[in-house]
């Protein structure tokens, strides 16, 4: 007969339609001492990870001894958040090829911000760049009929072969993704596409990407900071922008998205303001109109993760310091296969 104890350990629990299991899965630091890191891509051919952080991107190489370098340097500092507020600088970051990052800024005032595209090799430059060195800048979206203060807080970034798409927080009332269109893999204008606020009545879009299949833009509505269980999962046309779908996730603040490559599950990483104890990494399982969240890792304010080229799964976290000069931010490795 199996012990009670041993059988308590093995039952999940439930609460608002989230599931969550008594064990975490084992996580390795594969770098620390970041301020506040919100963003990551992948570089195809080395396997290397670009960084979002408050002082600007850094690439962190994997290895036996991982090692962090500076890749895009000397951004402004700005603030962001409700109750607590954070110093924020680049917030994400996206590979528009091997060799190109898109770099969503978010430490200049809205309608200043622009969305940068840096050339990167396959080491980091001996000299950080800085924005001036940017082969292409996006950008600004000024203040006019369709932002009326601008936009800004660039945040996710997703790319297929016909546009850049960037997350937008500055025009609340209409909360924009907005959209670089590629011609021969260069991209033009950045636009506002679609006003997912006046979609779904929610605010805040943050994390994006696409559906395993490519046919879906697949984006989470933040919602308000001070407002518990209020983050939507909604799937948009990328073509026309037309939304699919909204639906309640039961989770505080989903601030990223991504699909697993080897089992095409969903994950997603939830901020938590109102409540930072809760929150942590999900896995969503969407059935018709219901979505169900399972608890998979706590975590300390968790803002991004991306799937490497080893096929780990690699999350940010802001982390909390006892000493507020000292940054705590950290990129963690979950060792479970996902």
């Amino acid at each position: 007969m199996i012990g009670k104890r041993a059988w308590l350990l093995g039952l999940s629990v439930s609460f608002m339609g989230v599931a969550a299991f008594a064990a975490d899965p084992k996580t390795t630091v594969v770098a620390s001492g970041l301020d506040n890191p919100s963003g990551l891509a992948v570089q195809h051919s080395t396997g290397n990870i670009f960084v979002a952080s408050r002082p600007g991107v850094q690439r962190l190489v994997l290895g036996e001894k991982p090692a962090v370098h500076n890749e895009v340097g000397s951004f402004d500092t700005d603030i962001y958040g409700k109750g607590p507020k954070y110093n924020i600088g680049p917030l994400g970051v996206g590979m528009l090829d091997d060799e190109h990052l898109v770099v969503a800024d978010g430490s200049h005032p809205d309608e200043k911000e622009v969305v940068l595209v840096m050339k990167v090799g396959k080491e980091s430059p001996k000299t950080q760049h800085t924005a001036k060195d940017a082969v292409h800048v996006l950008g600004p979206i000024k203040a006019g009929k369709d932002s009326a203060k601008g936009e800004g807080n660039y945040y996710g970034v997703a790319i297929n072969k016909h546009a850049i798409y960037i997350t937008c927080n500055g025009d609340d009332t209409k909360g924009w993704v907005a959209k670089s269109d590629l011609k021969d893999g260069k991209p033009g204008a950045l636009t506002p596409f679609i006003a997912t606020k006046i979609a779904t009545n929610v605010d805040a879009p943050v994390g994006i990407t696409f559906s395993p299949d490519g046919k879906e833009l697949v984006i989470s509505q933040m919602g308000e900071m001070n407002v518990a269980n209020d983050s939507l999962l909604t799937m948009y046309n990328p073509a026309d922008g037309k939304l699919i779908k909204a639906l309640k996730t039961g989770l505080h603040d989903i601030a990223g998205l991504a699909y697993s490559p080897k089992t095409g599950k969903l994950y997603v990483v939830d901020f938590a303001w109102v409540k930072t104890s809760e929150g942590g990494l999900f896995e969503l399982t969407v059935e018709g109109d219901k979505v169900t969240a399972k608890k998979v890792l706590s975590l300390d304010k968790p803002t991004s993760l991306a799937f490497g080229k080893d096929g780990h799964l690699y999350i940010t976290e802001f982390g909390t310091s006892a000493d507020e000069k000292k940054p705590a931010g950290k990129v963690i490795r979950v060792d479970a296969e996902l």
